[in-house]
């Protein structure tokens, strides 16, 4: 196998010495230079698998080099050099098309693991490695226009390290579409850690993200780490970061931009190898403008937007969609593949679906419980009535207890007062039932909101939703 070559752009002589001595260490072949021209001279006289470029040049900038690198040589991964703490720079670069940033002074042990992340995407775009991930893309299910395109934006943003943001409604998929991401990316051998911001509470925070030594505070009786050392090497995805404070979000940004963490009581900062991706169903740029959303840490984590598209806008998806959960959920149980009845199919894609794909499994799992054998019709989906479109007719209702296990899609009707064969905790547990599903529909099945919405904490909501056997 020939030797590997980098190609690194500097007008300081020091920089330009430093990456050739640790680079040559890595039996890699440098070459480098002072200028734009003299790196478009060496682009064209010779393949790259890697380049490095500093900023500000005396005859242009590196974003120049970045555009000529992604139009010219896509194969070849460019990461640029910034100042310590330019984030603009930083996202700049990322947006331009850059692989990632090193920042000045660098880090010679955050270098050696980029260049090595950076050589094997390196590599597998060469060998189209990257290119079709099938077995992962198949559980994308949807032929729509919409969906292909989400499909088509996974493949090119597994191939850079820029911070991703998936925008979507709650029960789209944004964590099926975060590990898809990592899944076919350099990453990939890595941990993929996701996290719900909205479900750690605030003052457990750091010690959940940053790790905490033994004796920092009472009842840390050893040493742990954090999400972000757990994460090292492959992918954070913040899910729900909307909820975390706007504490926590300073300290988050300090992290990102740092590459490094200082786990409570220790004295001095871990170096991460992290790649952040991030969601959440509420409008961030609203919540910046609000100020209840730092605008520094937006623009950082939203490099780049993938919206996934809600279930109403790819309707011609459900019935694909329907026919996989239907699958699943014989595979599950062992049972017979179940049948939507020509009228069943044409409600469910009539229906508005609030809450996205996972109201359609609850929907499903639930008429699956109901229908007799293997047959659902309409009245087994028991779909609300208020959900359906102005001068559509609504499908037959058939009121139905809820189901353990099972999330209701519709409103449980309203409960007796205790009698003599049920008993108060019977009429309880039915008025909590009740006040908990209303919640999680009108907050489209999003958990923290919902918690939220009925006054009580999301361990609580968990609790309960255990104890009565809502799924």
């Amino acid at each position: 196998m020939s030797q590997q070559t980098v190609l690194v752009i500097d007008d300081e002589r020091d920089i330009r010495e430093l990456l050739t001595i640790t680079l040559g260490r890595m039996d890699l072949l440098v070459d480098a230079v002072g200028t734009v021209s003299e790196a478009r001279r060496a682009l064209a006289e010779r393949h790259y698998d890697l380049c490095f470029t500093d900023m500000r040049l005396p005859d242009g900038t590196g974003h120049e080099i970045v555009e000529l690198i992604s139009a010219e040589h896509p194969d070849t991964p460019v990461a640029m050099i910034t100042a310590y703490g330019n984030v603009d720079a930083a996202v700049g670069a990322l947006k331009a098309g850059a692989f990632d940033f090193v920042s000045k002074p660098v880090d010679i042990q955050m270098l050696r693991r980029l260049v090595r992340t950076a050589l094997r995407l390196a590599e597998e775009k060469r060998s189209g490695q990257g290119a079709a991930k099938p077995d992962g893309q198949e559980r994308l299910i949807g032929e729509s226009p919409a969906m292909q395109q989400v499909r088509s934006t996974i493949t090119k943003l597994a191939r850079n390290q820029a911070p991703v943001y998936i925008a979507g409604e709650s029960g789209v998929g944004k964590e099926l579409v975060a590990r898809l991401i990592h899944e076919q990316g350099p990453r990939a051998t890595g941990p993929f850690v996701p996290v719900n911001c909205g479900a750690i509470p605030s003052e457990l925070m750091e010690s959940e993200f940053f790790g905490h030594r033994k004796g920092s505070f009472t009842g840390a009786v050893g040493d742990k780490e954090g999400l972000f050392q757990a994460a090292h090497g492959g992918t954070l995805f913040l899910d729900e970061v909307a909820e975390l404070p706007l504490h926590m979000q300073v300290k988050l940004l300090r992290a990102i931009q740092e590459k490094a963490v200082r786990p409570i009581g220790a004295r001095e900062e871990v170096p991460v190898d992290v790649r952040i991706l991030s969601a959440t169903h509420k409008n961030l740029a609203a919540l910046v403008e609000q100020g209840q959303f730092r605008q520094d840490l937006f623009y950082r984590i939203n490099v780049i937007e993938l919206r996934v598209p809600p279930l109403r806008e790819r309707r011609g998806d459900v019935s694909l969609l329907s026919s996989f959960v239907l699958r699943q959920l014989a595979t599950k149980s062992g049972g017979a593949i179940g049948r939507l009845l020509p009228a069943a199919q044409q409600a469910l894609e009539s229906y508005d679906f609030p809450g996205n794909v996972r109201e359609l499994e609850n929907i499903l799992e639930r008429a699956m419980a109901m229908c007799d054998g293997d047959q659902i019709d309409v009245s087994d989906l028991m779909l609300p009535q208020r959900s359906q479109r102005v001068g559509e007719s609504a499908p037959a209702m058939a009121a139905a207890p809820a189901m353990p296990g099972v999330m209701p899609a519709a409103p449980t009707p309203t409960m007796a007062p205790p009698s003599a064969d049920g008993g108060l905790d019977d009429y309880i547990s039915n008025l909590e039932r009740t006040a908990i599903i209303k919640a999680l529909e009108e907050s489209r099945y999003n958990k923290t909101a919902a918690a939220k919405k009925l006054g009580i904490t999301f361990r609580a909501l968990r609790y309960k939703l255990k104890k009565l056997g809502i799924d």
